[in-house]
């Protein structure tokens, strides 16, 4: 594991969290699901570029499926 990769698991990761917390306090399902998407990805995908379009599409889809 290099150290992008690790500083990008440790970000993903703290937007993964908040989103959880977001999620369970407000019933937003989609956000709790993103969150733990977030939290648990950085263990399964160790390519950063991958990592990284994966986690920014979980950190959109929320707004996404919110106005849609």
């Amino acid at each position: 594991m290099d150290p992008g990769s690790l500083f990008a698991g440790v970000l993903f990761g703290s937007v993964g969290m908040a989103y959880m917390v977001y999620g369970k306090k407000q019933q937003n399902y989609t956000a709790l699901l993103s969150g733990l998407g977030l939290c648990g990805l950085p263990y399964l995908i160790s390519n950063l570029l991958f990592l990284s379009i994966i986690s920014i599409a979980l950190i959109v889809l929320p707004f996404i499926i919110k106005s849609g």
